[in-house]
């Protein structure tokens, strides 16, 4: 197990790209970051651990891991060139892909009684993951910035501004992070944080 490990940990590191830059990237993708949002969000709004485990895992499946399946298939397959979608013709499908499964999530935490702000949350990236698909058409935007964003707000809303202040130098990071891989500009960044900030502000201030 521990060759294993260590093969895959050598492999990574012999990547072109590799670097502190490459290795934020990863550590603070959208999925990872949405994924960990989850957590403690719903941890602050239902007692039971069991069921705040479920709602989680239900968002954390269906907004995160299905799409990232999808991702990783058709990187496989050739068709998609990074799990990050760097190239703008290459995010439309997985971006739609995200936006049916993100919906599923949404109306399945909704039936089944799911603490408010877990839709909240749900409907949030779906209004998120949808106006970045319109920008996509004819721009490229921070994907990485915006879900940054969104952990700062979600922080913020749920735990307090202190909670914020510890998350926005994740955001400042992962921006960082983008312009030095050469990923996006200072501008897409920019918009990318933006959009991360203000949809959860409207979305999840209200249910919180």
């Amino acid at each position: 197990m521990l060759s294993k490990i260590r093969h895959a940990w050598n492999s990574y590191t012999e990547l072109p790209d590799f670097g502190w830059a490459r290795l934020v990237s990863d550590v603070f993708s959208p999925p990872v970051v949405w994924a960990a949002l989850a957590f403690p969000i719903v941890w602050s709004a239902e007692p039971d651990r069991g069921l705040a485990l479920m709602w989680a895992c239900i968002y954390v499946m269906l907004v995160c891991i299905v799409p990232l399946i999808y991702i990783t298939w058709m990187v496989r397959l050739g068709k998609i060139a990074d799990i990050h979608l760097g190239v703008r013709r290459e995010r439309i499908k997985p971006l739609l892909v995200t936006l049916v499964s993100t919906a599923v999530a949404w109306g399945v935490l909704q039936a089944l009684g799911a603490p408010s702000i877990m839709p909240a949350l749900a409907l949030t990236t779906l209004v998120q993951i949808g106006l970045l698909a319109a920008i996509t058409l004819i721009w490229q935007i921070s994907m990485h910035a915006m879900s940054s964003g969104a952990a700062v707000v979600g922080s913020a809303v749920v735990y307090g501004p202190v909670a914020a202040l510890v998350t926005i130098p994740m955001l400042l990071l992962v921006g960082w992070a983008r312009l030095h891989l050469h990923k996006h500009t200072r501008a897409q960044v920019l918009a990318g944080a933006t959009l991360g900030l203000i949809i959860p502000a409207l979305f999840l201030t209200p249910s919180a």
